[in-house]
């Protein structure tokens, strides 16, 4: 991965539309900019990282809207990927597949955060969500190694 790149990525996964403002798109990034805020405030969302951050999940998980969350890892992901693709005018084939299925996975750990426990501790609704991001990118880049296998790139020499 080059360094813009990786600049861009990293910036979207600080606040997604950040990504795409620097790679020119601006009045998408400002889209994704309101729609992270929409969602935010509506589900309580930085509550709910505070109240994690400090150990108190179980306010963690009363403040928290989960009918508004539950668009939050879907619009998040798609964002990181959208940067991510316009990052280059080249990406490779299926690059998409870990962005995808860490919103699934993400989505299902946020489904059972508040009652889901580790070792009997509860992780509530920012540390689950984060874990199960491991599951996701794992899983889209074996289908994507599968599909590769089966469908190699072509090479243009």
């Amino acid at each position: 991965m080059n360094e813009k790149r990786l600049e861009i990525l990293l910036w979207s996964i600080a606040f997604p539309g950040f990504g795409q403002i620097l790679n020119g798109h601006v009045l998408k990034g400002i889209a994704f900019i309101i729609l992270e805020v929409i969602i935010n405030l509506n589900s309580s969302f930085n509550m709910a990282i505070m109240f994690s951050f400090t150990g108190e999940i179980n306010q963690a998980i009363e403040v928290t809207d989960y009918q508004w969350l539950m668009f939050y890892p879907c619009v998040y992901m798609f964002a990181v990927w959208d940067a991510y693709r316009f990052a280059e005018a080249q990406h490779p084939p299926y690059a998409y597949l870990p962005f995808a299925f860490s919103a699934y996975t993400v989505t299902v750990g946020l489904i059972f955060s508040p009652v889901f426990e580790i070792a009997g501790t509860q992780l509530g609704p920012v540390w689950l969500p984060i874990l199960f991001l491991i599951p996701g990118i794992i899983i889209g880049l074996v289908i994507k190694r599968l599909l590769l296998s089966k469908n190699p790139p072509h090479s243009t020499s």
